[in-house]
């Protein structure tokens, strides 16, 4: 049973192989088919989410530093971590929601997977600028 297994998938990994290389030689400046545009699209939404993480990341080591200096006035000024965790989750839900919202202009069809994603690299860009807002020093 295992090296059955083991064939069927290595058989559907050979069938994948063309349309994975074909995915690389995309140019999305120059995207021609709606599969292109759509394949373009999420690209654009990965790099936006994979700064997205950075960003967040060094945020939250930004606001326990807060927190920290904070808490060393007052035990009742700590929270900035768990405030932007808090946040961080329902900014999450609100995205997903709208830009599921997004999609229902062509609901079915060919160009939903492109307005879901152009939406989630529009709103993690986005994201990510209030994130890196949070890490410039204020003035006083």
């Amino acid at each position: 049973m295992k090296i059955r297994t083991t064939i069927i998938a290595g058989i559907l990994l050979l069938a994948a192989s063309p349309a994975l290389a074909q995915e690389d030689d995309i140019n999305c400046a120059n995207a021609m088919t709606q599969a292109d545009m759509n394949i373009c699209s999420h690209r654009d939404y990965e790099a936006a989410d994979t700064e997205l993480n950075t960003v967040y990341k060094q945020t939250v080591v930004a606001m326990r530093a807060k927190d920290k200096e904070l808490g060393d006035i007052s035990a009742d000024y700590v929270g900035a971590e768990e405030a932007l965790k808090k946040a961080q989750r329902a900014w999450i839900g609100y995205r997903d929601g709208q830009c599921e919202l997004a999609g229902f202009e062509a609901r079915g069809g060919s160009m939903e997977p492109m307005l879901v994603s152009g939406c989630l690299a529009q709103l993690t860009t986005t994201r990510t600028e209030e994130l890196k807002a949070l890490l410039e020093p204020t003035e006083n």
